[in-house]
């Protein structure tokens, strides 16, 4: 019989780990090392070197320019919908969304950008971008995209704020990644990172990284897919 780690052994584990990462930095500091920032964190070091080529994140993929230039082609459209608080398959909660096909030339390129790192050459992509808007209050909950309408590869642009993003394997729960994905970021979810763990984003009052609070405000997700193989 397979025994699930409760919610207080869980939190046991990650702070466990979460003290292992700040000495591994401290330890880097201390020798005079620049350590690069820290973007994701684990169960344990196997499993973040193990899904190290599926997971990516990407800071300061776009800058200042090129987010406000996102944000004026989609606002206006996203201002004329209500936030809503349940949806078909209950996986989030306090959203509204669109899916947009047609850009403008700015924004075009900044969509080829995102494409050329995340997929492979010749890749066939799901034609509507996804455009997902999380109300300061909202939250994703645990779920793997649908088989049926996204293939291998998803990725996304995080626009607005910070927020953490948490990975948990289907059938394992004690193995777990935490993503930080700053504002502005490009994160990248492959092969057994997308189909074999569930993926959430945190609520505000839970938002946590490394032991380190990442206070969330209200996020645009700009989301591309692949198709099924």
């Amino acid at each position: 019989m397979k025994l699930l780690l409760t919610a207080a052994a869980k939190s046991v584990h990650r702070a466990a780990f979460y003290k292992s990462s700040a000495r591994y930095l401290n330890s880097l500091a201390n020798s005079g090392l620049k350590a690069e920032p820290l973007l994701m964190v684990g169960s344990s070091r196997a499993l973040v070197h193990r899904l190290g080529t599926q997971v990516e994140v990407r800071s300061a993929f776009i800058n200042e320019e090129e987010e406000a230039e996102l944000l004026r082609e989609l606002e206006p459209g996203l201002k004329k919908k209500r936030y809503e608080f349940d949806h078909w398959d209950d996986a989030i909660h306090g959203y509204r969304e669109t899916e947009r096909v047609t850009w403008g030339a700015a924004c075009q390129t900044i969509l080829a950008r995102v494409r050329s790192v995340a997929f492979a050459s010749g890749s066939s992509l799901l034609g509507p971008v996804h455009v997902l808007d999380l109300d300061k209050t909202g939250y994703i909950k645990p779920h793997v995209d649908s088989v049926k309408f996204c293939g291998s590869t998803i990725t996304g642009l995080s626009l607005l704020s910070d927020s953490v993003m948490r990975l948990v394997k289907a059938d394992s729960p004690s193995e777990w990644l935490d993503l930080l994905l700053p504002r502005r970021s490009l994160y990248i979810l492959r092969d057994q990172a997308r189909y074999d763990f569930t993926h959430e984003i945190l609520k505000d009052e839970q938002s946590l990284f490394n032991g380190q609070r990442v206070p969330r405000q209200r996020r645009i997700s700009v989301i591309c897919r692949n198709l099924p193989a």
